[in-house]
């Protein structure tokens, strides 16, 4: 995963809003969105590759993705496919708790992941080792700290606010078009993450065009206050032309699955 656009209590139908986008190499084997046999629970495209996925969400109203962070990697050798902390954590809320991340983040390469229910919404960061609970408003997650300013982050936490403010029936393409966004913004307002001049523009556009790497998938997930959660997911080859698209509608259960017991901060 990339980037992800995350709106909580902004909207008066829709308290959750998540928009995401997830670039990888176009040759990486991956199934469309899909309830995940045989218990059908997870709801989530799948990494054939290494058998996790980027971004989903279960029948009890959980959410979780994961997204690289854009520093020196480690040595790949019994690295853990970061795709695995998503189905661990939605299949066992109490494996997301802060203790657990910090004792077991550096079997993975970095990341920061995103999880929780509803308008509870947490951000660890495995560099920092910092778990932040996502206030009210508008947050921008992408290759780098929470809430960084990059140019593609502050465009898009802008157009989401935009879009939601533009009217109280919130259009699924309305935001899946602010996330086809591919313009470009100037050499010095990149940042300089290591990769070189080369790679800090191709990765700077929120949805990336690219015949070998690139946006693969946009997810949408409305979180609406009546209970109900709507999930649609398009897919992109590497020319920009789209593969195809899911929509999914769940009904969430009344009382919530227990809150795993762990102290956490909030911004």
């Amino acid at each position: 995963m990339c980037i992800l656009f995350v709106a909580i209590n902004a909207h008066p139908k829709y308290p959750l809003i998540i928009c995401a986008n997830r670039d990888e190499f176009h040759h990486r084997p991956t199934a469309p969105a899909h309830f995940w046999p045989p218990e059908e629970n997870i709801l989530a495209g799948k990494d054939l590759q290494a058998g996790g996925t980027w971004f989903g969400v279960n029948k009890q109203g959980q959410v979780a993705a994961v997204t690289n962070l854009r520093v020196p990697q480690k040595k790949p050798e019994a690295m853990r496919s970061r795709g695995e902390l998503i189905t661990m954590t939605l299949n066992s809320g109490s494996l997301v708790c802060p203790n657990w991340l910090i004792e077991h983040s550096d079997n993975y390469q970095p990341f920061n992941l995103v999880f929780g229910q509803g308008t509870d919404l947490y951000c660890f960061n495995s560099i920092n080792k910092d778990t932040v609970k996502l206030a009210d408003g508008f947050h921008a997650i992408s290759n780098g700290a929470l809430d960084d300013i990059w140019p593609k982050m502050a465009k898009g936490q802008q157009a989401l606010e935009a879009v939601i403010n533009q009217s109280d029936n919130l259009e699924v393409q309305a935001l899946l078009q602010l996330m086809k966004d591919d313009s470009q913004p100037q050499d010095n307002e990149l940042p300089n993450t290591g990769v070189g001049i080369e790679w800090e523009r191709r990765l700077a556009a929120i949805y990336i065009r690219h015949p070998d790497y690139g946006t693969r998938s946009t997810s949408i997930l409305l979180e609406d206050a009546e209970g109900g959660m709507h999930f649609t997911e398009v897919r992109y080859d590497g020319k920009g032309r789209q593969l195809g698209q899911q929509d999914f509608h769940l009904t969430l259960p009344a009382e919530p699955p227990a809150k795993p017991d762990c102290l956490l901060t909030q911004i």
